[in-house]
């Protein structure tokens, strides 16, 4: 058990013949006791400062522990949302894909319609075009005849024949 303060100053040494002088003894067992408290008083300090920097300490290394664990959770949230926005970006590109593809094909069905459709149309003014040109080769025909003469002529017969029945 280590000496206290008050060990030192109730300590009492038994007298010799030839001694070491009484007053020299005290005044360095009061300079030992002084410097004693003072060690005392430091260590005690000391102390309370090393727990102080242990609870610091201990409070710095949780910190450090729970940014670890919020560091690994943190990597692994945005491995989850990194892997998310692949998955999620291959199925827009699926389906991004899947309507270009119908609407070409829409746009090729259309085309080939439309095709049809010019196809019939072309026949149909072909026909029309013929047609027409047969009705005004037969107008060309009928102007070219001689018949229109003779139609005033008979009308005006007529007209006269007309006249002159009337007037009997």
């Amino acid at each position: 058990m280590p000496l206290t303060p008050l060990d030192i100053h109730n300590k009492e040494f038994a007298r010799g013949f030839r001694g070491y002088d009484e007053d020299d003894v005290n005044e360095f067992l009061d300079q030992i006791i002084k410097d004693y408290e003072t060690i005392i008083r430091e260590k005690k300090e000391l102390k309370d400062q090393v727990d102080q920097l242990n609870e610091k300490l201990n409070h710095f290394s949780n910190i450090e522990t729970t940014l670890n664990k919020s560091i690994l959770v943190a990597q692994e949230t945005a491995e989850e949302v990194k892997e998310n926005a692949k998955k999620e970006s291959k199925l827009i590109i699926k389906e991004a894909e899947k309507n270009a593809d119908r609407i070409i094909n829409e746009a090729l069905h259309k085309s080939r319609k439309i095709a049809l459709e010019v196809e019939e149309l072309k026949k149909q003014a072909k026909v029309f075009r013929t047609r027409l040109k047969m009705l005004v080769e037969a107008q060309l025909d009928l102007l070219e005849n001689d018949d229109w003469d003779n139609v005033f002529d008979t009308e005006i017969e007529e007209m006269k024949n007309k006249e002159e029945s009337n007037s009997y």
